[in-house]
């Protein structure tokens, strides 16, 4: 069973402080833990980083709201892993088909930076997530810290298992690890991803589902 993070989590102290704080100034907004979104039973999973303040923790929803979700679930429905129309809202009506999202944090950080201390608290529900999807066959990582979050989630040993964009890893028979710079505004801004870039990494994770 999937276990998600109660929704006045208070095991990370900052990060606890920091949605305090939110809340008093967005009274509207979201302002807790965000938890998975999508179909449990798919054979993919995104991991991101953790919630943006005005996309996520704002909405409910991972990757809803901002720049990262706007060429995410644009990307998902090309790539026919949606059904409806995303409106950047959780209540938009959309379905993800044989694919979930979740993040290696759940609350979101200050500066969008969790320390390592909260990325390994946090780990516990990836790791639970992990183990509910019994179909799961592909993991798309974004991002490096999301990357080194699922191989914590799976005790597998990091140095054997290099990120870098669009790298396939076998992680055993049944499993693959896709990884991909995140979909962040800085990195498309800079031109670190490009759309195509960010396309090329889909295509290479349809081959594999």
């Amino acid at each position: 069973m999937i276990i998600q993070p109660n929704i006045k989590c208070g095991q990370c102290r900052r990060l606890y402080k920091f949605r305090l704080e939110n809340a008093k100034k967005y009274t509207d907004w979201h302002n807790a833990p965000v938890t998975s979104f999508g179909d449990i039973n798919g054979r993919l999973l995104i991991v991101g980083l953790a919630p943006g303040l005005r996309g996520a923790n704002k909405t409910g929803r991972p990757f809803t709201g901002d720049w990262a979700g706007d060429l995410l679930y644009a990307t998902l429905e090309k790539f026919n892993f949606t059904k409806g129309q995303y409106g950047a809202s959780a209540k938009d009506g959309l379905y993800l088909l044989n694919c979930r999202i979740t993040n290696a944090v759940r609350c979101v950080p200050p500066e969008n930076k969790p320390t390592a201390e909260e990325i390994n608290t946090c780990n516990k529900f990836l790791k639970r997530e992990l183990e509910g999807m019994k179909n799961l066959s592909v993991i798309m990582a974004l991002g490096g810290i999301a990357h080194s979050a699922v191989l914590s989630a799976l005790n597998k040993k990091k140095s054997d298992y290099k990120f870098s964009h669009n790298s396939l890893h076998n992680l055993n028979q049944h499993l693959h690890l896709v990884s991909s710079y995140h979909c962040s505004r800085y990195n498309t801004n800079t031109g670190r991803l490009t759309q195509e870039m960010f396309e090329a990494v889909f295509e290479n994770i349809r081959r594999k589902i």
